[in-house]
């Protein structure tokens, strides 16, 4: 649907998360998001991103690259496209024309993606990087949630990571576990920690190796799934992953929004790979434009909202996991 003028506008903010959010890059306290607006004076949509420094983004080099193109904002989704590249920037400016476009027209988001209807999604909760003994006490914490993510890939030796998932799978043997190395893992130690990996009985190891250096997975064999991270961006990237990763972990901070994160998800199908939904740490309302992508993939990592010390409100319902459709109140 093409856009008429709509006055665009942008905003850094600060949430706290609880505690600290930590993997094998460091460690944080506050998730900072650019949130962009779009109006047309009756209606107006919403969308959020996370710039990541790892992709050498900045809160206000995102802010700036949105502004630019304001206050009257003439691009529609499909030109939104072309007139920027893949970005956090261009993934908070396309959720907020998807959700001004279902409110402009009473169209639920997920009928204007000719998706199905929204159902509940369980999604992974993540425990960050710590000590054996302190990631096996979070994840006793928490009994109540079904699947967790494991932040490893510390700087110690192989040793430690594979203390830290057995203590875990010692504490929760009733869980379902995914890991996320983060780039932490050296290639010398790749065999034996996915080894280690399948003996506790986790579903998938994200990103092991570091992207520039992960051409060394074609040639190793693995004894479960590994999903492709920093590695996957876009559909346009997909095919050369095809020999080293068995899965992709699509987020819309790095399709560069919901638009271009579709057509990524059915280019990956089409690819033979399984597919992970992510975030970023961030509120409900980054969360929402994912779980139309979420309904369809193997893994949803969506946990964003619980790792903060508060959300934004209206924001999603989460419970046990569980966590229920967006209200159009929130997004689409």
């Amino acid at each position: 649907m093409a856009a008429p003028a709509l006055r665009l506008t942008a905003s850094i903010e600060t949430w706290p998360i609880a505690g600290a959010f930590t993997i094998s890059r460091g460690a944080k306290h506050e998730a900072v998001a650019v949130t962009a607006q779009v109006s047309d004076g009756r209606h107006t949509g919403h969308g959020e991103c996370i710039p990541y420094p790892r992709y050498g983004e900045t809160p206000e080099a995102t802010l700036a690259a949105i502004q630019v193109l304001g206050p009257a904002l003439t691009l529609d989704r499909a030109a939104l496209q072309t007139a920027m590249p893949p970005c956090a920037a261009r993934n908070a400016i396309d959720c907020a024309l998807w959700d001004w476009e279902s409110k402009s027209t009473g169209t639920p988001a997920w009928r204007l993606a000719s998706s199905p209807p929204p159902t509940p999604i369980l999604t992974c909760y993540t425990i960050s990087l710590a000590s054996p003994a302190e990631m096996a006490q979070r994840a006793a914490a928490v009994s109540h949630l079904p699947l967790l993510k494991l932040k490893l890939g510390a700087k110690d030796d192989a040793s430690g990571d594979i203390d830290r998932m057995r203590a875990i799978r010692r504490a929760r043997p009733d869980a379902r576990l995914v890991a996320d190395a983060n780039e932490g893992w050296a290639v010398a130690d790749l065999e034996r920690l996915m080894a280690a990996a399948a003996e506790f009985g986790l579903e998938t190891v994200e990103q092991p190796l570091p992207a520039e250096d992960d051409a060394i997975l074609a040639h190793i064999t693995h004894p479960l799934p590994i999903c492709a991270d920093e590695s996957a961006h876009t559909s346009e990237g997909l095919a050369a992953l095809r020999d080293r990763y068995d899965a992709v972990n699509i987020k819309l901070d790095k399709t560069g929004g919901l638009t271009h994160a579709l057509e990524m998800a059915t280019a990956a199908r089409t690819q033979g790979l399984r597919i992970m939904v992510g975030c970023m740490v961030a509120t409900s309302l980054a969360m929402a434009p994912a779980l139309l992508l979420a309904a369809s993939a193997d893994w949803a990592d969506l946990d964003g909202p619980l790792l903060l010390a508060r959300d934004r409100t209206p924001g999603l319902m989460i419970e046990n996991g569980i966590i229920a459709p967006a209200s159009p109140e929130l997004w689409g």
